[in-house]
């Protein structure tokens, strides 16, 4: 299968690695990857935050960015909830009626890493060796709103070497939210702190999870901490094998040799 990538303006910025990890991994199972040039923001944190009107070329640009991908798969649920749920509508409010039609096609083609593994191709062992204690963070998105369910848990139970203990708590918020931890910054370190205490009582060595701008909220926290617990983005774990250099943490950007 030709399969596009969707590697998400934060990925793109923070932490390419991520992207990287999930091309290798598509590649792995035998799927030729491809990345459109033209693709950007999804414009998820514009209407987040109220901006609909200015939200609307961006949109428009992913729609076109993608247009005749036979698949696309992206490593953020939050990203993917966004084309699922918001973009045909603010398309359509602003009166792109035509637009918005090929947003709910491309929507319909549009799978979060985990959902694409499990439920289209079919895999859950996907190769992969990772010899740590992990636990998993479901985050909101990937759990609420496009509902992944234990496929990411699916996955990680497949792992070769990996020991996979239960997260506390596991479907409260970390206190991320986009620009909620910044307008909100006491509310988001509560609930940070919560989310911080649980990871830690699990004794595990990596919090994984889909959304790598948790992981970046939770990794920060525990950074700061100096816990020694790192989180590192679910792709990263799938696409280890046993010759594979150990992800570095999905908190630090990555750096070229």
């Amino acid at each position: 299968m030709r399969v596009a990538l969707f590697a998400t303006c934060l990925v793109d910025t923070v932490v390419p690695q991520v992207a990287m990890a999930t091309a290798r991994l598509l590649e792995r199972l035998g799927h030729e990857v491809v990345v459109p040039p033209g693709q950007a923001c999804c414009g998820q944190m514009h209407v987040n935050t109220g901006y609909r009107r200015e939200a609307v070329p961006i949109v428009a640009n992913h729609v076109r960015a993608f247009a005749g991908a036979e698949a696309v798969v992206s490593p953020s649920g939050s990203c993917v909830a966004s084309i699922h749920h918001q973009q045909a509508l603010v398309l359509r409010r602003a009166g792109e009626d035509g637009l918005a039609a090929e947003a709910e096609a491309l929507a319909g083609r549009t799978y979060e890493l985990s959902q694409f593994l499990v439920d289209v191709l079919g895999v859950t062992d996907v190769g992969a060796y990772y010899p740590h204690r992990v636990t998993y963070h479901p985050t909101c998105h990937s759990l609420r709103l496009l509902r992944v369910g234990d496929r990411p848990l699916q996955l990680l139970r497949a792992v070769r070497g990996l020991t996979l203990v239960e997260l506390p708590a596991a479907e409260q918020c970390c206190g991320f939210g986009g620009t909620f931890s910044v307008k909100n910054a006491d509310t988001s370190t509560a609930m940070l702190t919560d989310k911080m205490a649980n990871v830690l009582s699990t004794h595990a060595e990596v919090c994984t999870a889909g959304d790598a701008s948790c992981l970046m909220h939770i990794g920060g926290g525990l950074s700061r901490l100096r816990s020694g617990t790192r989180t590192v983005h679910l792709a990263e774990i799938l696409a280890s094998t046993e010759d594979a250099v150990t992800p570095r943490q999905t908190t630090e950007p990555a750096v070229p040799a």
